[in-house]
């Protein structure tokens, strides 16, 4: 038991260290179009595709979109873009950079913008008229979210039932990362459990293991996080429990 201990503490150091090797900003930027969804505060939806709830209506301060192509059946929730409208004259160079938090489908659009987000691309001034225009050509590229002050976290889904069925989505998920797997560790079968993803960030298990819970997720496909003790035994439906990491 000892040796096992030893091993798991290992592992988690190591991959960690790793996870920088992993992380990669997109140099070249893909054409596309982009259109705006309407709300009543300009910010995003807490009803998105993800499952962020009001995380996703306002983090990244509101500058969000909904993604088609890109949303790889929930993958992409999480990933940050760099926009670019590509009239100069109704344009700055600038564009804004954008937060995944839902699913949508425009007039042949990659991406649906929050009002706060799309009026970012217009020069002082020109929002109005790029709000009328309703669709714009825009070119895109893959950049890496930050989240100064704020280590990756992760929320019991507010569908949950204590002790019966658990839900989870990852918070503050900085870097070019992709989570592809979680999995808990079932101490009395002295193995690990997948959890499925039910959709967008949401991941679920019924009956999830009793007592504090360590945990463990995969990046990009490749590499393992292990968290140990990162879900208290009697956790939470709306509950946010920091991991003291920070992808980067």
């Amino acid at each position: 038991m000892a040796s096992a201990h030893n091993n798991y503490g290992s592992l988690l150091f190591v991959t960690i260290m790793l996870l920088p090797s992993l992380c990669y900003s997109q140099d070249y930027y893909t054409s596309s179009r982009a259109t705006y969804y309407g709300s009543p505060d300009c910010l995003g939806t807490p009803t998105g595709a993800c499952g962020y709830k009001d995380y996703g209506r306002t983090i990244n301060g509101g500058e969000v979109s909904g993604v088609l192509r890109l949303f790889k059946n929930g993958t992409s929730c999480g990933a940050c873009y760099q926009v670019r409208c590509k009239s100069p004259k109704h344009c700055n160079e600038e564009g804004v950079k954008v937060v995944v938090t839902d699913y949508g489908e425009g007039d042949h659009t990659d991406f649906i913008l929050s009002v706060r987000a799309y009026t970012k691309l217009a020069l002082p001034g020109l929002a109005a008229d790029l709000i009328s225009y309703g669709v714009v050509d825009v070119e895109y590229r893959t950049i890496p979210c930050q989240y100064p002050g704020y280590n990756l976290m992760f929320k019991v889904h507010e569908h949950s039932r204590f002790p019966d069925y658990l839900a989870l989505v990852a918070l503050y998920q900085a870097g070019v990362n992709e989570i592809t797997a979680i999995e808990l560790w079932q101490e009395d079968c002295k193995e690990w459990r997948g959890m499925r993803r039910a959709y967008g960030a949401v991941w679920d298990m019924p009956n999830p293991p009793q007592g504090v819970l360590n945990l463990r997720f995969q990046v990009n496909g490749a590499k393992w996080v292990q968290l140990k003790s990162v879900i208290p035994s009697e956790w939470k439906a709306g509950a946010a429990y920091d991991t003291t990491i920070q992808l980067s």
